[in-house]
């Protein structure tokens, strides 16, 4: 059935219009931000040859066909990673991209198939300079929409406080009771097993077909996010390498690899990585990643060969993306990432 009031009636769209104001406000703010730091911006095409190798990862499927009517498949990419990475290959020594993304069989309160992304890279520089971005942006955010605290869902946090910084084994510990460290090797060989007795154990379902990443994603789920960015941003960081694939070996311990996400009032707002630029290494984990998709979802995506070729050339940098929508929904203080849309998605009939 119809929605009795679309977003595009006017008493409706009265109602919406001030967050999205203050939407376009954020986006030039942190455009400005950028430039003040000699970020160049840039604008990548949607469609591309891979949308992405992370095997939890939907993508839109597209048919591209030619002056002579031959064929070919393609896809709406759903992060302008690859493409980033090549301009990074291309010379490019600090770039930003702020525009859409795409992710098939995702919409709820925090998802919506189309979205915004913000995503950038520093070359030569190390991911904690990354993490000192992300909460300034945080905190430009903030002072922007005029708000001196995020909340959502119950939960609160200060987004102008220095974040809490956290590992994913510490966090395992604290909030599961879980070693996660013990059930991963360092070659990213996994203790599958021993990671089902250790989550049975501190009270969480285990199903026969649930692969090592599988759990370590249902507990996160369950027992970590939920106590992440409550009171002031966290940084979850040094994930597992299995959970790492396009992130480099973290020279402090081999079993963990330079990635964090930040989280304000449990909600994820941002994933960033110290580039792996390794392209045999690269290739082995994204194959690696289409096998888990084959296992699970019957299907695998190409791999981009010419980003396996940039990625021989490319600097060592870091990058990170930032769900641009959902930072603004706590900014202004709204509900449903649809709600800080200027035209939302309808939900489809049944």
């Amino acid at each position: 059935m119809p929605d009795a009031s679309p977003w595009w009636t006017p008493d409706v769209h009265a109602d919406r219009r001030p967050r999205l104001l203050m939407r376009n406000a954020i986006a030039a703010a942190t455009r400005d931000w950028f430039a003040q730091r000699d970020f160049v911006e840039v604008t990548t095409g949607a469609l591309q040859v891979s949308p992405g190798n992370e095997a939890h990862l939907a993508a839109f499927a597209t048919t591209l066909v030619g002056e002579d009517g031959a064929r070919s498949g393609l896809y709406l990419h759903t992060s302008p990673e690859f493409a980033c990475k090549k301009l990074l290959a291309a010379g490019e020594k600090r770039l930003f991209s702020l525009g859409p993304v795409f992710r098939n069989g995702e919409r709820s309160r925090l998802h919506h198939p189309e979205f915004t992304m913000l995503e950038w890279y520093r070359v030569g520089e190390t991911y904690e300079a990354l993490m000192a971005d992300a909460a300034n942006l945080i905190a430009l955010a903030a002072e922007r929409a005029g708000t001196t605290r995020f909340r959502f869902r119950g939960r609160e946090a200060d987004p102008f406080a220095e974040p809490e910084r956290i590992s994913v084994a510490e966090a395992f510990q604290r909030h599961a009771g879980i070693d996660l460290l013990a059930t991963v090797e360092a070659s990213g060989a996994t203790d599958r097993d021993g990671l089902a007795r250790a989550m049975t154990a501190a009270g969480m379902r285990v199903s026969a077909g649930d692969s090592w990443g599988d759990l370590v994603s249902r507990a996160l789920v369950e027992k970590v996010e939920p106590m992440l960015g409550n009171g002031r941003p966290t940084i979850l960081m040094e994930y597992p390498i299995p959970e790492a694939a396009l992130a480099r070996p973290s020279p402090r311990d081999p079993k963990v690899a330079e990635r964090f996400e930040i989280y304000c009032c449990g909600v994820e707002l941002a994933n960033a990585f110290g580039e792996l630029t390794d392209a045999a290494v690269q290739r082995r984990r994204f194959e690696a990643e289409m096998d888990e998709r084959q296992r699970l979802y019957g299907e695998r995506y190409p791999l981009d060969e010419d980003f396996l070729a940039a990625l021989a050339v490319m600097p060592e940098a870091s990058g990170i993306a930032l769900g641009f929508d959902r930072l603004v929904m706590l900014a202004v203080g709204a509900e449903r990432i649809d709600d800080v849309i200027w035209a939302p998605m309808p939900e489809p009939a049944h």
